[in-house]
This record gives C-alpha cells, sequence and structure tokens, in this order.
C-alpha cells in the first residue's frame, strides 16, 4: 500500500518466460509497497481470450508470499469455485454481467471466508448493485472492455469512479474501488484523483518492456503522489 492505495500486479501480464523472476522482483523491489497478486481467469466466452487454469495459478501460488486478488471473467463464474484454491486474505471478484444470480454467488464467496467483489464493465450501470452492494467489500470498475491487455482507457469511467465513491461514503460503507484497465502514469493521477483506492498494474503500468520493475514502482508512486496533491 501507499499513501492508502493499495497495489496489485496483474499476473496476466507477466513474461511468462521470465515469469518466476518477475514475481520475485515484484517482492524483492516493493518490500510493503504491493499488496496482492492479481489473477485473471477468462474463459474465452465472457470475453475474448483464455488465460490461467489452476495448475497455473497453483504453481504461482507457490512462487509468491502476497495473497491473491482473483478477477474471475467467466460465465456463470460460480461453476469455477471449486476448480481453485482460496485462502484466507484472498479477493475474489465476479462479473455482475455473467452472473444469473448475483446475490447467490456472493453468498457462496462469503462462505468460503474470502473477501467478495464485484467487476462491472464499461457500459454497466452502478444502478445494477443497488441491492448487493451492502454484501461487497470491493467494487472493481473496469476502465477497459473485458478482455485483452493493453486497450485505451474508457473515458467516462472517471465520472463512474467519483460517483461510486459518494455513493459508498454516503452510505457510510467500508468498500474498496479497484480499478483495472490501462493503468499507467500518466492514468493513475486522475484514477486515484475520481476515488480509486486499489490499482491493478499490467503491462501498461508494472510490467513495462522499457523500463525495470522498481523503476515503474518509484513512477507508479510519483503518479499517485501527483493525484493526490492536486
Amino acid at each position: 500500500m501507499y499513501r492508502g492505495v493499495e497495489l496489485t500486479a496483474s499476473l496476466m501480464c507477466v513474461d511468462w518466460l521470465k515469469a518466476g523472476d518477475q514475481i520475485a522482483e515484484v517482492q524483492s523491489a516493493c518490500g510493503a509497497v504491493v499488496d496482492f497478486m492479481h489473477i485473471d481467469i477468462i474463459d474465452g466466452r465472457f470475453a475474448p481470450d483464455f488465460t490461467m487454469g489452476s495448475s497455473i495459478v497453483d504453481s504461482l501460488r507457490s512462487a509468491s508470499r502476497l495473497p491473491f486478488d482473483f478477477h474471475l471473467m467467466a460465465d456463470e463464474p460460480s461453476s469455477l469455485f471449486d476448480a481453485f484454491t482460496f485462502l484466507e486474505g484472498d479477493f475474489l471478484t465476479i462479473h455482475q454481467e455473467s452472473s444469473k444470480n448475483l446475490h447467490r454467488n456472493l453468498l457462496k464467496i462469503k462462505n468460503m471466508d474470502i473477501k467478495c467483489g464485484v467487476a462491472l464493465a464499461p457500459a454497466t450501470p452502478l444502478t445494477s448493485l443497488e441491492y448487493v452492494l451492502e454484501e461487497l467489500d470491493l467494487v472493481n470498475i473496469m476502465t477497459v472492455n473485458p478482455g485483452y491487455m493493453g486497450q485505451p482507457m474508457v473515458p467516462q469511467t472517471l465520472y463512474k469512479i467519483q460517483k461510486l465513491r459518494a455513493w459508498i461514503e454516503d452510505l457510510g460503507l467500508d468498500i474498496k474501488i479497484s480499478v483495472d484497465g490501462n493503468v499507467n502514469f500518466d492514468t493513475i493521477p486522475k484514477l486515484v484523483r475520481a476515488g480509486a483506492s486499489r490499482l491493478v498494474l499490467g503491462s501498461s503500468g508494472l510490467f513495462r518492456s522499457d523500463l525495470c520493475i522498481a523503476e515503474c514502482l518509484g513512477r507508479i508512486k510519483s503518479s499517485i503522489d501527483e493525484g493526490l496533491e492536486l
């Protein structure tokens, strides 16, 4: 965590030929700055592309001392709950758009004694959470459409973050606002200023080809400073 903003490293964006080294670098370079490893599970139906299965996730777990921040981009995500091992301190986030019975799925997550979250694609309104908000530990605002990495941020999502922050504060709830998609040195100040409290860091922010991870983390902290000080 840095200045009240949690950081989560998106392992979908590692160089898979150097995954172990990069996970070690994230943990050694940051000390206590990075809080979670972000695990994207994409099924090829709800969103294009495919990502990690349980055997890969287990291998990543063995290389990490940080809790996992799971993000299921899958149709009927509850069908995958038994496929993965969830540990105390983990978060599990599912999509409102892919859950036929969102409330039931959230209760299943809470019964696993882990933190539960809901993700919203850019065009999904906040009102879709009206009757489940009090069950949540986290709302993940997707700033790009679910699927491939490297997409530009949808600018209207900044207002969505601001509106969600105001809503949470008005209700007196303790809910983290995570932002996911094109979180980089230029967008971080705007996202933090809008009310984001968790940043999912991927190919444009943390796992870049032009900078080492330690340099990226330094730039990320400077971007957070900029957003909080304006």
